[in-house]
């Protein structure tokens, strides 16, 4: 099958970063981020357009100064498993964090969405930024680096291992022989970890698809080596196509060290689109609807999320900027607020200028005529920058103008599909089904392999 580029859609109705009064559009109820309607509208468009998914984000900590969307949200695997109550094909894809979940949990929960969708959820993998993050969870302090992501390492293989614990001919149902389960195919875990213990095994067969499907996001030296090493699929942001190249390309050398196959790993960056009659217009609507939404005084207030949630607002706007505040980022957003603080530095900026520059409109590469925005997919995609592409579900007329104008293109071009070709959320993205690690063991004639950080080597699967 020929290479096409895959489509999802991150709804934050109300808002989200920088988009401070996003919720005036009339076209967006004002309790659109708790309106279960306004979800499945969107879900029902998205899938009509041929979709590959939906993508619901999260986070467990929130200050006044929080966009609009994260003050009011629904948890992720409930919304999710009601839109798949009313959709048939397109991918469902949550967020939950290996910092504050516990393997077990985070197993059952995708795979009984996985299940209930008949094969089509995700599991977007996030170790948590948000350093306030701790104080919900009964800890004093955040994670460190290290820590996050040695357990997201972890949390990540045990919890695919758990999805394992039935082989897919465990259930055989004979009602003639009375036989439900063929106990030689029921596998315990009995892991004992670094971070985790758990000894399993999981109380749910397999989906059709296997496991839900992995993505994973984090820019950081730790980030990338963990999306290269278990993500099927790694959400990114590239400002340019030259960026985008580079990042895919270092993702897939890293995967290859890991010793996968590096074409079994999608790049998705996420990208905002703006749709006009012309070029011109589209650049103007752009513009204009970027200081519509935002606010300097609230970027200034959002502005220290990235610094555990420190208060930009106690220094003087117009003095230099305050290099010594990445301090308060050491246990959150760290890698992302080095690059600002390095940024302000090298330029000279003024904590105002750094405001301004980072949280203010920013020009997106795919802005113009339905054509020209085409044009620019296209080329992005072909050059290897990206693999698909999470649009960022902003203003409801746009999201129209992006499906009943730009996808037609794409669709004749055969850049895009025409139908969905498969039924689970790994078919539609040209991903493998993970064979199951009990009867690939016993096909080889070995025990599975260890878990990361296990201290107890697994049960042998040979003659069982």
């Amino acid at each position: 099958m020929a290479r096409q580029l895959k489509l999802g859609i991150a709804p934050t109705p109300t808002g989200g970063p920088g988009k401070h009064f996003q919720w005036l559009d009339p076209q967006i109820p004002g309790d659109a981020s708790v309106d279960i309607d306004h979800y499945i509208e969107i879900a029902r468009l998205a899938e009509q357009a041929k979709f590959d998914f939906v993508f619901i984000v999260d986070s467990n900590f929130i200050t006044p100064d929080s966009p609009p969307h994260y003050l009011n949200r629904l948890e992720p695997l409930t919304l999710l498993s009601a839109l798949a109550a009313v959709t048939s094909n397109i991918g469902l894809i949550g967020t939950l964090s290996t910092s504050y979940e516990e393997p077990f949990h985070v197993a059952r929960r995708f795979g009984s969405l996985d299940l209930i969708s008949r094969g089509r959820a995700g599991w977007n993998v996030v170790t948590s930024g948000d350093s306030g993050t701790a104080g919900n969870f009964g800890l004093e302090q955040h994670y460190d680096y290290d820590t996050r992501y040695g357990r997201a390492l972890e949390h990540i293989e045990v919890t695919r291992a758990l999805w394992d614990s039935y082989e897919d001919d465990a259930f055989p149902r004979d009602r003639q022989t009375r036989l439900f389960l063929d106990r030689s195919r029921q596998h315990p875990l009995d892991h004992r970890g670094e971070y985790f213990s758990v000894t399993g095994p999981l109380n749910l067969e397999r989906s059709p698809q296997g496991h839900p499907v992995v993505f994973q996001a984090g820019d950081s030296e730790q980030g990338r080596d963990l999306g290269a090493r278990t993500a099927d699929a790694i959400f990114t942001h590239a400002p340019t196509l030259e960026a985008g190249v580079a990042f895919a390309e270092d993702i897939r050398r890293r995967a290859v060290a890991f010793g996968r196959n590096p074409e079994e790993i999608l790049i998705v960056p996420g990208i905002t689109v703006t749709v006009g009659d012309t070029d011109d217009e589209a650049r103007a609507a752009e513009r204009a609807q970027g200081l519509a939404d935002n606010d300097f005084e609230r970027a200034l207030a959002e502005f220290g999320r990235g610094f555990g949630w420190h208060d930009f607002r106690q220094y003087d706007l117009d003095a230099p900027f305050p290099a010594e505040a990445l301090t308060h980022a050491e246990r959150g957003f760290y890698t992302q607020s080095a690059r600002i603080v390095a940024l302000a530095g090298e330029r000279g900026w003024t904590l105002r200028q750094t405001v301004e520059s980072v949280s203010g409109p920013h020009p997106s590469p795919f802005t113009g005529s339905a054509v020209t925005v085409a044009d620019e997919l296209q080329r992005w995609f072909e050059a290897g920058a990206l693999d698909g592409i999470n649009l960022h579900g902003g203003h409801p007329a746009q999201l129209r103008r992006f499906i009943d104008e730009v996808l037609p293109i794409l669709r004749e071009r055969g850049v895009v599909r025409s139908d969905y070709e498969a039924t689970t959320l790994r078919g539609n993205l040209g991903l493998p089904i993970p064979e199951n690690r009990w009867t690939r063991a016993r096909r080889e004639g070995a025990a599975p392999a260890p878990l990361p950080g296990s201290s107890a080597p697994a049960r042998s699967a040979v003659g069982a």
